[in-house]
């Protein structure tokens, strides 16, 4: 029997995982079968199988999948000599979670959701976040070095606004209309813009 390559292997995975995804952004986690995926991939059920022993564990590949992807972005602006503003940085981001998202953002909804029941997808969100988080400090902290941002904030409250900033784009994508990212790019930048007094009048 032929050996199957490593790449013919990772298609298939992606096979499975984006035809898992349509079916549970159309009717929901918990309402979609391992049959329903079946009939999506056109794969039988050992084909499947092979790689994913249900549907928890597709939805924890695809969450890694994703949060991956978009570390990425952070990686290489907190690497870089003169790191791109956080508009720059989040737009960035946004834009290519949005070319991995071939599903609506409900399912990002949906997937959030499950981690009351799943302490697995949990344990992926809270460290994929958390790193995330992490890579942001770098950032803020290289901004408050460079003179850029005011050093009496802490880095890590700025980073976890930052990050907050993302997710509610995401939740609002989901709940009301997909927005553009252009959308919370340029609110970023209008907030950005604030040049408050250095005093407050009582």
């Amino acid at each position: 029997m032929p050996r199957v390559s490593p790449a013919h292997m990772e298609a298939r995975r992606r096979q499975i995982l984006e035809g898992a995804a349509r079916c549970f952004a159309r009717d929901g986690f918990h309402a979609t079968s391992m049959q329903d995926i079946l009939r999506e991939t056109g794969l039988s059920a050992g084909a499947v199988y092979r790689y994913f022993p249900g549907k928890d564990a597709m939805i924890v590949d695809l969450a890694h999948h994703v949060l991956r992807e978009v570390a990425a972005v952070f990686r290489d602006a907190s690497l870089a000599e003169r790191p791109p503003l956080p508009d720059v940085i989040l737009g960035d981001s946004l834009t290519r979670a949005a070319d991995l998202l071939t599903f609506p953002p409900s399912l990002i909804v949906q997937v959030w959701a499950e981690t009351v029941r799943s302490p697995e997808l949990a344990t992926v969100l809270r460290t994929g976040l958390n790193n995330l988080v992490g890579h942001w400090r770098v950032l803020v902290e290289a901004y408050q070095r460079n003179g850029w941002m005011r050093p009496d904030v802490p880095a890590e409250h700025v980073a976890r606004t930052l990050a907050a900033c993302a997710q509610g784009y995401l939740l609002q994508s989901a709940l009301v209309d997909r927005q553009d990212v252009s959308v919370v790019v340029e609110g970023l930048r209008g907030i950005m813009s604030i040049d408050a007094p250095t005093t407050q009048g009582t």
